[in-house]
């Protein structure tokens, strides 16, 4: 039964699915996603304080970084604490309102993530082919304003995609067969003609993806020429040494991306899908900190310093 416009935000209720077709695995999923949450909070977190108590930190790359590891930890606590209440309530009910809602904040901090990684990668580029003109290129005000635009790009196009959802007529009580509320999922338990927005969405996810690639292939591409002509093979190793953990970000986020938008049927492959989303909206988050700590000796350094002026047996030894 239709609902009129002006009840729309407050009557439809949807029922996120999930994986309750798998009752067997809740136990083992809820354990496995409240771990990966864990990891992700302390991570992004830590990564963040880390740089900021670290005056060795306080570069235009570990700048990147900190906004990097807040919007990771801002997108998986919009989808994740969701998730682990569906796996263990029977009840999974969730109300219009906090399905748009839990969209919206989704988009801001996906499209966000997208070109922090293009601005990370010109970033890149800059120090390796100008690097004596660096700190002139890379001013204070131009990062502040790549940061600001990345945020600000994010909200106008999850704005603008509410917008038109809000658009859209909705029946009573709709079945989502998904643990989040993406665009396509909402648009298919519309009871009006979607056909705008789907297409809006499209031509805003190509763009966003295609200009962002264009920036990361191009900025790498002449990262790459640089460093080839280098004489030195151990200046040329240290060059890509530097680089690895955010071509490694680049690889697995884009990737996700690209194979999630790029499944065959996905009437016929949902957990194919699930399993992807999952990947694109939990894991990612908690492997970014991973892979910058993990390949990165000034982190590492600043970590290890970090605990050993914690630990009590530091502090009584040196007292």
């Amino acid at each position: 039964m239709m609902l009129a416009e002006g009840n729309q935000s407050s009557g439809p209720t949807f029922i996120l699915l999930g994986f309750s077709e798998y009752p067997e695995l809740r136990v083992p999923l809820f354990l496995f996603f409240l771990s990966i949450y864990t990891v992700t909070v302390v991570g992004n977190l830590g990564m963040i304080i880390i740089i900021k108590i670290n005056p060795k930190l306080h570069t235009i790359m570990y700048f990147f970084l900190s906004h990097l590891s807040f919007v990771d930890f801002c997108y998986s606590t919009v989808v994740t604490p969701k998730l682990l209440e569906n796996l263990v309530v029977e009840d999974r009910i969730i109300s219009f309102s906090g399905c748009i809602m839990q969209f919206c904040f989704a988009c801001i901090f996906a499209v966000t993530e997208t070109f922090m990684l293009a601005a990370m990668a010109y970033d890149r580029f800059v120090a390796v082919c100008n690097p004596l003109l660096y700190t002139i290129i890379m001013s204070q005000k131009l990062c502040a304003l790549l940061v600001a635009g990345s945020y600000t790009w994010g909200v106008v196009c999850s704005l603008v995609l509410m917008y038109f959802l809000l658009e859209l007529s909705y029946c009573e009580s709709s079945i989502i067969n998904n643990f989040i509320c993406d665009h396509s999922v909402i648009v298919s338990v519309s009871c009006s003609d979607p056909y705008i927005s789907q297409v809006l969405c499209f031509a805003i996810a190509v763009f966003n993806e295609t200009s962002s690639l264009m920036i990361i292939l191009i900025s790498y591409i002449l990262i790459f020429i640089t460093v080839m002509k280098m004489p030195s093979a151990s200046g040329r190793l240290k060059t890509f040494s530097t680089c690895a953990s955010h071509l490694t970000a680049i690889t697995i986020f884009h990737g996700t991306i690209l194979f999630l938008y790029c499944v065959p049927n996905p009437k016929t492959s949902r957990l194919i899908v699930k399993v992807a989303s999952v990947f694109y909206t939990v894991m990612i988050p908690m492997l970014n900190p991973l892979i910058y700590s993990f390949r990165n000796k000034d982190v590492k350094d600043a970590f290890g310093k970090l605990v050993l002026t914690k630990l009590p047996c530091h502090s009584l030894k040196f007292s």
